[in-house]
């Protein structure tokens, strides 16, 4: 992990308060198991830092999260972005769902370690979205780098209850993304309040695109994975 001081003016720069015992453990156990199993390509001090943990939580800063949000990552991979949203606001009630048994193994590992507590959800996103325990059920749903908007609006609205947000987190290509997923967001019940394009603290863009659920998702969505394949995005 990056230095002390160093990690301190990089969370005081984007205007966000981080415990750096906590962010150093996470940081040792995501490279320690990125040894065993491929978590992430970017695995150096100063990458995890900014790359992962100040790309997590600047999200915050630019989008009101009520206190008490249920939040639900969906193909959450090694835990970003909501895992650094909990370490920042532990307010937050935290679900992690990934199809990879072996991503949730570890995320149990950092859980515990960092003594947070969040479910932990085995399944792909569009079985777990037609669960009745998971739909529509949360004030918030989170993604980061899984898919397109088109098929992300698919995965993740169906979580959200009506009057809650989806916030996707994605690269400086983002508010091309948003103009091209603008009707399968309407399709599954949402609508694009806003498109917010910044730079992490090394000058890399990003695009966060908030998403309104207005209406419920029609039952037919998310489709099943055979579907989607067959029929593409919506």
């Amino acid at each position: 992990m990056i230095p002390r001081d160093e990690f301190e003016r990089l969370f005081r720069g984007i205007g966000v308060v981080g415990d750096y015992e906590q962010f150093s453990l996470y940081c040792g156990l995501l490279q320690e198991w990125n040894q065993r199993m491929n978590l992430t390509a970017i695995t150096d001090d100063e990458g995890v830092a900014v790359k992962h943990f100040a790309d997590s939580v600047l999200p915050l800063t630019l989008c009101d999260v009520p206190r008490g949000a249920r939040v639900i990552d969906v193909g959450t991979g090694a835990g970003f972005p909501s895992v650094p949203m909990k370490l920042v606001r532990d307010d937050l009630e935290l679900t992690l769902l990934d199809s990879l048994r072996k991503r949730l193994d570890f995320l149990r590992a950092v859980c515990g370690e960092l003594q947070i507590t969040a479910e932990l959800v085995h399944a792909r996103a569009e079985d777990g979205g037609r669960e009745t325990r998971y739909r529509e059920s949360f004030d918030l749903a989170v993604s980061r780098a899984v898919a397109g908007l088109e098929l992300l609006a698919e995965y993740c609205l169906p979580f959200v209850r009506v009057g809650g947000l989806f916030l996707a987190l994605k690269g400086s290509g983002g508010r091309e993304e948003a103009a091209a997923g603008a009707r399968a967001v309407g399709l599954c019940g949402g609508v694009i309040r806003e498109v917010v394009d910044y730079c992490l603290p090394n000058g890399d863009g990003r695009t966060l695109i908030v998403v309104e659920k207005v209406s419920a998702t029609p039952e037919k969505y998310p489709r099943t994975a055979q579907r989607i394949k067959k029929e593409g995005t919506l």
